[in-house]
């Protein structure tokens, strides 16, 4: 292996350091045919090791040979045949109909596929559905195509590299991309401690374990038969929680789906045997289709004492007077609602979105509005708590490309960090805080974060928010979204509007006609009133032409 390599085979280098990476991580975690293969590969030549990795990178599994073109490769064949003599690629698999025409422009598919009707009329898909109908069996691309100047090269390492893929990232959703993006100066990442015994699986049963769970999530998602999967869904078990937490999640889009078809004593089963957030309130409604209302009533009564989330809370204070109505209960002390600034305006219609019409209505030199949504206030967020979300705590970050921490909407995100937030959120009760702020905007400028939104949050209006919202606003709002992350950084107001002479601001909710508030965004507005900030939502006519 050479020692350093031109710049045109920086994908080679990325690929290396990868599977070094896996290497020294799991070691101990690793069959004989992944070390064989890390082996092998640094002993390929460099056109070799490039053309692997080529194909590795790019979608499916079989590529025609004249499709293989790299300058910084040269002869692909000629690099292809260590791959060959490896058994990595084969020209010899067997091809579906429907692949082998994939691989084919249409003029080609007329010229060499058995049709009985060639017709230069017909669109490539009508030609596909007569090969098709002929049932015909799996084959090579030469027996496919005997008289075409062109060879097909299959990908047999494809689902090795993944397992190597997944453990590099801790899942699958993440691409070798990601390294291409960082050269590119698209992506940064925060540099985070990683230690050798940082990774995302702890045994090899874990990775199996894995794409256990992701083959029955795709059987799922591609509309098989969700009842085909619950034998093995319903007997997985774990001690990776976040394997338990797949699980869960799993079981309850299964659960969905059973509803959604009308399986609710089967749906009910699957949603009492899931930890998810939403499972709790679908059992409350399950139990009302089947008409088993007291039962619902007795959940709901329970649920309530101690609700999971704001969301479940304001969904079971809905249910309880349902309930109590239909079988003829007293209905309770209901909980007073917030009074809503409402905002009436009739605008001229425009072909921009509502929220960009009101912010241009309303805008004015001495009190700008600004279209943020959820990026304001979380963004702050992030660049306060920067410390504490990017703190190197096992299991949180085990390869170098992590936007924010594995854990990050667990449970214990939170409770593990309790401390280090509460430290951030300190900085609130001292004067300078805002100079923190701005000095953390410039160091980190870019940065990939989970909270942080760098194409909506600029230098002027940073400064105008930190100098209109106080601290305890800030305070409050940061305190809300630790309570749950994943559903309170959602429902805030589209529009701020900030007065920097007054020093103060108003948030404003948009709503076109016939819109109406969605239960997040009535859950934020209660939570501003009760803090005192100032919110309206606003409702918009069209003036008529």
């Amino acid at each position: 292996m050479p020692s350093s390599l031109a710049v045109e085979f920086y994908y080679v280098g990325n690929f290396r350091t990868a599977i070094l990476w896996v290497q020294e991580r799991y070691a101990d975690l690793l069959t004989v045919e992944e070390r064989t293969f890390i082996e092998c590969f640094f002993g390929l030549t460099l056109p070799a090791q490039a053309l692997l990795v080529r194909m590795i990178m790019r979608r499916g599994c079989h590529f025609r040979l004249s499709k293989l073109d790299y300058p910084e490769i040269g002869d692909s064949l000629a690099a292809a045949l260590m791959l060959l003599e490896l058994g990595w690629l084969s020209e010899q698999a067997l091809l579906s109909a429907t692949e082998v025409a994939k691989l084919l422009r249409k003029e080609e598919v007329l010229a060499h596929l058995p049709l009985l009707d060639r017709r230069a009329v017909q669109k490539k898909s009508e030609l596909l559905e007569q090969l098709l109908a002929q049932d015909l069996p799996a084959q090579s691309f030469i027996s496919w195509c005997p008289n075409l100047d062109d060879r097909v090269l299959s990908l047999q390492v494809g689902e090795l590299c993944d397992r190597l893929r997944l453990m590099f990232f801790g899942n699958l959703s993440q691409e070798w991309s990601e390294f291409v993006l960082v050269d590119l100066g698209i992506y940064r990442y925060e540099p985070v401690k990683i230690t050798p015994h940082s990774r995302g699986f702890q045994c090899r049963q874990d990775i199996e374990d894995y794409l256990h769970l992701r083959g029955l999530r795709q059987h799922c998602d591609e509309g098989h038969d969700v009842e085909a999967i619950l034998p093995a869904l319903l007997s997985f078990s774990s001690e990776n929680p976040y394997l338990r937490t797949r699980q869960s999640r799993l079981l309850f889009q299964v659960a969905q789906q059973l509803e959604r078809c009308g399986e609710l004593e089967q749906a009910l089963t699957l949603y009492r045997q899931t930890s998810h957030d939403q499972s709790r309130w679908r059992q409350i409604r399950v139990l009302e289709q089947l008409g088993r209302d007291i039962e619902a009533l007795e959940h709901a009564q329970i649920f309530s004492q101690q609700p999971g989330s704001d969301e479940e809370s304001q969904r079971l204070e809905r249910a309880l007077p349902r309930l109590r109505r239909r079988l003829g209960l007293p209905l309770g002390k209901r909980t007073k609602s917030f009074a809503e600034a409402r905002l009436d305006l009739t605008l001229s219609p425009v072909e921009s979105c509502v929220e960009i019409a009101v912010r241009d209505h309303l805008h004015q030199d001495t009190a700008p509005v600004f279209y943020v949504e959820n990026s304001l206030l979380c963004s702050l967020f992030g660049l306060l708590c920067w410390d504490a979300i990017f703190a190197p705590l096992p299991g949180a970050f085990f390869h170098p490309f992590h936007s924010g921490p594995a854990d990050l909407y667990s449970p214990e995100f939170h409770p593990r960090r309790q401390a280090l937030f509460e430290r951030c959120l300190a900085h609130l009760e001292q004067p300078d805080y805002p100079q923190l702020l701005r000095e953390r905007y410039r160091e980190k400028f870019g940065v990939q974060s989970p909270f942080v939104f760098w194409t909506t949050l600029d230098e002027p209006l940073l400064e105008m928010a930190l100098h209109c919202i106080p601290a305890h606003h800030l305070q409050a709002c940061f305190t809300r979204l630790l309570k749950d992350l994943k559903a309170n950084r959602a429902g805030m107001p589209d529009l701020i509007q900030l007065y920097p002479h007054e020093r103060r601001y108003r948030m404003i909710e948009v709503k076109g006609p016939g819109d109406r508030l969605q239960d997040n965004q009535k859950r934020w507005l209660s939570f501003a009133a009760e803090q005192g900030i100032a919110v309206e939502v606003c409702y918009v006519t069209w003036a008529a032409a």
